[in-house]
């Protein structure tokens, strides 16, 4: 099978430091794929570059078997490829349905219908169990549901691959228990998600596979069912 994404030979300089040094991912498609380091490992350099924030110095792309020249997050979305981000990028006096069509407005002649905005929003809710309401005002949810509707986000613009920076780190236990099901869901659905994270445990719970980077370089890619929070850790460090 063609995985969803390659990232081949990615490397990225900056002063005083090379960030990625020929780095390489593969994510397969319909798979949720821990990426995982210690802090300055060079994770969140290379997911910038595969969403078009950075430009990598070399390397190549392939979506899909194919090249593709992702130059900014437009290109990326093109491509099929959202990002959340660790600090959530929403408008919190708008309501849901508001935040999630931002930018892809249905519209009535030159206004925003309305109608149409909530039952397609409430719709792509409804089938990936996100269980949103479009009428709620952002400013007023919690920190998990919040997350939620930045998924939606996603799923509305028919994102096929997931990227997620470091999801858990301001979510409360219950909810990183909803968020990893979720995460199942799209997956079965056949959805692909790239998790960034350095936190073994959830590693072990949720991911199918795992990449390890180390000082910028990436040193192994594993069978999470085949190998242990110990080794990933070992192979960390």
């Amino acid at each position: 099978m063609t995985p969803a994404v390659e990232m081949i030979g990615i490397t990225k300089r900056f002063p005083r430091t090379v960030a990625n040094d020929d780095v390489r991912l593969c994510v397969e498609r319909g798979e949720i794929h821990a990426l995982v380091g210690e802090n300055g490992a060079g994770k969140s350099t290379l997911v910038r570059i595969l969403y078009g924030l950075y430009r990598a110095d070399s390397g190549r792309i392939l979506l899909d078997g194919r090249p593709a020249r992702i130059a900014r997050p437009r290109d990326a979305i093109a491509c099929g490829i959202g990002m959340v981000h660790q600090h959530f990028m929403l408008v919190p006096p708008l309501t849901v349905a508001e935040n999630v069509v931002l930018g892809s407005e249905p519209r009535r002649g030159p206004l925003l219908d309305r109608d149409a905005a909530r039952r397609e929003v409430s719709e792509v809710s409804r089938r990936f169990g996100l269980e949103l309401d479009p009428d709620a005002r952002v400013a007023g949810l919690s920190v998990g549901l919040q997350q939620r509707v930045e998924i939606l986000k996603l799923l509305y613009r028919n994102a096929s691959f997931l990227i997620l920076d470091e999801p858990t780190a301001v979510l409360t236990p219950p909810e990183i228990r909803s968020l990893f099901g979720i995460l199942r869901a799209l997956a079965k659905d056949g959805k692909t998600v790239l998790l960034i994270t350095h936190k073994l445990s959830e590693i072990m719970d949720v991911a199918d596979s795992v990449t390890v980077m180390r000082a910028g370089r990436s040193v192994a890619r594993l069978d999470v069912a085949k190998t242990t929070a110990t080794e990933i850790a070992r192979l960390m460090v």
